[in-house]
């Protein structure tokens, strides 16, 4: 689950926001498995998508985290989750996107590759309301 400002997002929903304001996500792992998965980490990548193929990560200008963008989870056992809590800052207005994705962080292939790269979220960065 991706819950952007307290919302929660799919590939579909367009999650709007304040420039200035910190803007609280959420990334929740839940295991499903009988078994249990980890060590991995979970890297969270903003990026603005041309909509000619070509999508910029070079956004330090732009958008600025609050915390890491990278969170390291050890295991996640049968039935349970581990959640990533974190703010991202917009300076600019625009349409971002988030990658989120999981690395293993050992040499076993523990994970499904379904569970390596989620769908983007759509992010629209907007002026202050006066």
């Amino acid at each position: 689950d991706v819950l952007v400002d307290g919302k929660l997002c799919d590939c579909d929903v367009v999650v709007t926001c304040q420039v200035g304001d910190p803007v609280p996500l959420q990334v929740k792992l839940t295991n499903w498995s009988k078994h249990s998965v980890g060590p991995f980490a979970l890297t969270v990548m903003p990026y603005q998508d041309y909509q000619n193929g070509v999508h910029n990560y070079d956004l330090q200008d732009a958008i600025t985290f609050v915390g890491s963008n990278t969170f390291y989870i050890d295991s996640v056992k049968p039935t349970k989750d581990s959640v990533y809590f974190g703010a991202l800052l917009f300076l600019y207005t625009g349409d971002f996107y988030l990658n989120i994705k999981f690395h293993e962080d050992n040499s076993s292939r523990e994970l499904p590759v379904s569970w390596l790269c989620l769908p983007s979220v759509h992010i629209r960065a907007m002026e202050p309301v006066v």
